[in-house]
């Protein structure tokens, strides 16, 4: 009967254990799902005294690459409601791009859309994907957010509207699901 104690105050424990409160955690009911359509522009801004992209980090070879091939940026893009850079700011586009593809023009996204107007303000959306940007449309995905997108998933349809020296507009069609 050396193991008897033993045993005894395992069960002690397991009796203990599993008399417990679930005082610790607490589900919660999320409600029925949402599904929230976006239309907005983004700029970005390459050129003069106030860039919104920054190259942070390039490799060695960036600079003889067809494609830019290597080059990480920072970027802090506004979103309006309109086509134009003078239409109503409704947000900014706040992530990081890296040029990914040695053969094509394609970027590697992880933006934030922080919202500072309207219904969604003070919430943000988290779009995350490959960014092929030569092509007519692309699509990237919803990956998260907080405030009114809570939970959110879905997808966003990228256009590019006017590509100009200096200067990108890309129109966003965004279509998230959030509780």
């Amino acid at each position: 009967m050396k193991g008897a104690p033993t045993v005894a105050l395992l069960l002690f424990f397991l009796a203990i254990a599993t008399s417990m409160s679930d005082d610790w955690r607490e589900t919660v009911g999320m409600g029925q799902p949402k599904v929230s359509h976006l239309h907005f522009y983004f700029h970005e801004v390459g050129k003069g005294s106030n860039p919104t992209p920054i190259l942070v980090a390039e490799a060695n070879s960036t600079k003889t690459s067809p494609t830019s091939f290597g080059s990480v940026y920072v970027a802090d893009d506004p979103l309006t409601e309109g086509p134009n850079l003078t239409s109503k700011l409704i947000g900014r586009a706040q992530g990081i791009q890296a040029a990914c593809s040695k053969t094509e023009f394609s970027l590697i996204m992880a933006l934030n859309f922080v919202f500072t107007d309207g219904e969604f303000n003070g919430s943000t959306l988290t779009v995350d994907g490959r960014n092929p940007i030569l092509q007519d449309v692309r699509e990237m995905s919803v990956v998260g957010g907080n405030g009114v997108f809570r939970l959110a998933q879905g997808y966003a349809q990228l256009r590019t509207f006017l590509l100009a020296t200096g200067s990108l507009t890309v129109e966003y069609n965004v279509t998230v699901i959030h509780y």
